[in-house]
């Protein structure tokens, strides 16, 4: 029988290094495929862009002016001089940045900027020798410790907010309604990962479509879990085909009951018979739409305050006859209160200005080209607030695909820069 040719072995060295190699790969006994590690230079720079950096740095700063600061404190700092309002600038941002912290890393950031104003302290020993201590490096260490619990936190509960805007999103029309010759667009953009802006539209019993944009006070989760609350309350009430003012009315008694100290949403909620032409309309503390039509331009005002504010508001329908050619626009204030680099904001004097060129459009360029001021407007800025746009156009042509038209994505906001 023939023996199989020797097996060659390799150098005991060589031998040495692939038994460590393969027992690194596996790791804790697992067989799995080494993943290399990373190198500091790619961390440091992975999707690092030198020319955003002065543009981000500075809306970076101009967040953390807002954030720590309260309109009122802004204000005095504005009529303070220049050297006064330097020194009283960092005492106002260390104590709002104090209180924004839990008691322990309060009093461990408090500590690491008292160590590192002593920075190098010299004691003399009884025995005549001199112990140096640097208390500089303590406070780095301190200070890292803050930072690095503050950010653990910070990514777990991005984890939990990303969940929380895939839920939201999946709330939003995913097709845009084209009934009976109507033309309708709207886009919502969130200042912040989950916004507090509600776009919805409801099909109603008779062909009727129900859309509604509403705003709830606030941001973050809280806000964000009001909006789901008001849209779902919404969905169940109006297919009872009551009357809008007691619409209006159980909805704010429904949100006053269960809502919470200090929140509030505004909303306009409209109702289209596209076969008469006919919209009925509730306008709950929201800002006045506009009615653009061949004579002229039309604002529809609130009949009450917001919903939850005040148990007992009585709330007024509204009536309101589209002409073909004519156009509803309802929007957020996140549209109007958008700010640039200079401070200014866009306001209903740019958007009523802004108007006239939408004639003849239909709502799906209305919207692009008001987005589009809007955008130009902000010159890269980042917007505060939701920004919230819903166009309905009475064009009277041919009736469009009952199916829809898919809607434009919803642009996310861009991730915080730290």
């Amino acid at each position: 029988m023939d023996q199989p040719p020797p097996v060659t072995q390799p150098a005991d060295g060589t031998t040495a290094k692939r038994r460590r190699r393969d027992k690194r790969s596996r790791g804790n006994g697992r067989e799995t495929a080494a993943s290399p590690s990373p190198r500091l230079r790619d961390v440091l720079f992975k999707d690092l862009r030198p020319s955003d950096l002065p543009r981000n740095f500075h809306q970076d700063l101009k967040r953390l002016y807002r954030f720590y600061l309260d309109d009122e404190r802004r204000a005095q700092l504005a009529a303070m001089g220049r050297i006064r309002r330097t020194f009283k600038l960092l005492g106002w941002l260390l104590k709002s940045l104090l209180a924004k912290l839990s008691p322990g890393r309060r009093l461990a950031l408090f500590a690491s900027l008292v160590l590192c104003f002593l920075g190098k302290v010299r004691f003399d020993l009884p025995d005549g020798d001199v112990l140096r201590v640097n208390f500089r490096l303590a406070a780095f260490l301190i200070l890292l410790l803050v930072f690095m619990l503050e950010l653990m936190e910070k990514v777990a509960a991005r984890d939990e907010i990303e969940v929380a805007r895939q839920v939201q999103l999946a709330l939003l029309p995913r097709t845009h309604p084209q009934p009976g010759g109507w033309s309708l667009w709207s886009f919502m953009q969130p200042a912040n990962d989950v916004g507090a802006d509600l776009v919805d539209y409801i099909d109603l019993p008779g062909g009727r479509l129900g859309v509604v944009l509403g705003d709830v006070a606030g941001k973050g989760l809280g806000a964000a879990l009001l909006t789901a609350k008001l849209q779902a309350t919404l969905r169940a009430l109006s297919l009872d085909g009551r009357s809008l003012s007691d619409l209006g009315a159980q909805l704010n008694s429904i949100l006053h009951r269960d809502g919470i100290d200090n929140r509030f949403a505004t909303m306009f909620y409209v109702e289209v018979d596209p076969a008469t032409g006919r919209l009925r309309y509730l306008n709950a503390g929201h800002n006045p739409p506009f009615v653009l039509r061949a004579t002229g331009t039309e604002t529809l005002e609130a009949s009450a305050i917001p919903l939850g504010m005040m148990e007992g508001t009585a709330y007024k329908e509204g009536d309101l006859r589209l002409q073909p050619g004519d156009a509803l626009i309802v929007y957020s204030d996140g549209l109007t209160e958008a700010r640039n680099a200079a401070d200014e904001e866009f306001g209903a004097d740019r958007l009523r200005a802004l108007l006239p060129r939408l004639r003849g459009l239909g709502a799906e360029q209305a919207v692009r080209l008001v987005i589009g001021e809007v955008t130009s407007f902000l010159g890269g800025e980042r917007p505060h607030d939701d920004l919230s746009l819903v166009v309905l156009v009475h064009p009277g042509g041919a009736p469009a695909s009952a199916a829809g038209v898919p809607p434009p994505p919803i642009v996310p906001p861009p991730l915080a820069r730290g």
